[in-house]
């Protein structure tokens, strides 16, 4: 598995051809986040790789995630009767999310400005923020975790998939028509976030406690921005942009199966992974929440990067995944049932063989596709300048 090549030869032929093609109507990232990118990436030096400001930015969200674990394992933390985060660890997570989202959003702009633009760097960029969902989420969620006043583990796990088809939906439109266009939600959704963080340190989590309008709690406001931003912006713009280019007959893929094919996985993915949460015996995702999500997580990320991988180099997408096949037979097991400690090392042996499959997935890609374009993933410096 070591030198297992993931690329085939027909996708890298597809990278050759690969052009570069996005459109961003969010006024919030036109008119205040870009020129604010544009004035921070000038205070870079010409030296530093876009993909080492990519994994940096990725290595905060990990980082923040990590924090709040340690401060809040269980989802526990900002109950009432509870010992609650500290409020510097919520200046901390605020600051650093933000800068992380600063991150993601300059590393292009330092891709162009040092002229070092490859189709490797877009890969690279999305592929992680496939896999930062996760982090996301589950970090925002202990600002109002579990107990009276917060959002049960099962509405959040309901929430998380409602972010992780959000984010590919827009994979999935580039896979039909060749055009990546860039979400709302996620401009919003970053600074928001941040905001709240520090609001959180200054108010204390108490003041989420109380009724935000009349018996309409923050908790339910929560839910409500992150539901009504995928149903009332994200999937009618998605819908719109597809029949757009089917009207204009500039369609990748004709038929509505070869359209829908990228959708299989994930949806197995939910499916399997909500069958488990509800014939668990020892009702895994109350005892280990945290666990799961990452689980579930990790693996739509997998699956994410291997469909960004397909609409990039114009070949067709797997129909599915190989990481389903444990899953399926996780859930085969405990169906039979199984006592709890049983269980709990089943879940964290899938995690730690998701988590390996998919490091070793993203390394060997970004080995390949340096390999191929001649370049080094983290430096500016050619190979063959050695």
């Amino acid at each position: 598995m070591a030198g297992y090549e993931y690329v085939s030869p027909e996708q890298l032929a597809g990278f050759d051809k690969y052009k570069y093609s996005a459109v961003d109507t969010n006024p919030l990232s036109l008119y205040v986040m870009h020129p604010f990118w544009n004035t921070i990436v000038k205070a870079f030096p010409t030296w530093l790789a876009p993909n080492l400001i990519t994994f940096s930015g990725f290595l905060l969200v990990v980082f923040n995630f990590l924090l709040m674990a340690y401060f809040d394992p269980d989802f526990y933390a900002s109950a009432p009767g509870h010992k609650h985060v500290p409020d510097w660890v919520w200046i901390v997570v605020g600051i650093l999310n933000f800068i992380a989202y600063t991150l993601d959003g300059v590393d292009g702009k330092q891709a162009r400005r040092t002229n070092s633009s490859t189709p490797l760097g877009e890969l690279f960029d999305h592929g992680l923020d496939s896999w930062s969902c996760v982090y996301f989420v589950v970090t925002v969620y202990s600002i109002f975790g579990r107990g009276p006043s917060g959002v049960s583990v099962f509405v959040l796990y309901l929430l998380l998939w409602v972010v992780l088809f959000s984010f590919i939906l827009s994979h999935w439109e580039k896979y039909n028509t060749g055009i990546l266009f860039l979400p709302w939600g996620y401009d919003i959704s970053q600074v928001t976030i941040s905001l709240v963080y520090i609001v959180t340190a200054i108010v204390g989590v108490e003041a989420w406690y109380e009724p935000f309008l009349f018996n309409f709690l923050y908790r339910d406001l929560f839910t409500a921005m992150i539901i009504g931003c995928a149903l009332c912006v994200t999937l009618p713009m998605s819908l719109l942009n597809f029949f757009r280019s089917y009207k204009n007959n500039t369609l990748k893929h004709n038929s509505v199966y070869e359209a829908m094919v990228p959708f299989f996985s994930p949806c197995l993915l939910f499916i399997l992974s909500t069958a488990w949460i509800l014939q668990s015996p020892s009702d895994i995702l109350e005892i280990h929440p945290r666990i799961f999500y990452f689980m579930v997580g990790t693996a739509f990320a997998n699956i994410t990067c291997q469909l960004i991988v397909c609409q990039m180099s114009s070949t067709r997408c797997p129909t599915l995944n190989w990481l389903l096949v444990p899953l399926f037979l996780v859930l085969l097991v405990v169906k039979l049932g199984v006592s709890p400690s049983i269980e709990s090392a089943l879940l964290y042996t899938l995690t730690a063989v998701f988590t390996l499959a998919h490091v070793h997935y993203g390394v060997r890609v970004v080995k390949q596709l340096s390999s191929h374009f001649q370049i080094y993933p983290f430096s500016l410096r050619k190979p063959n300048s050695d």
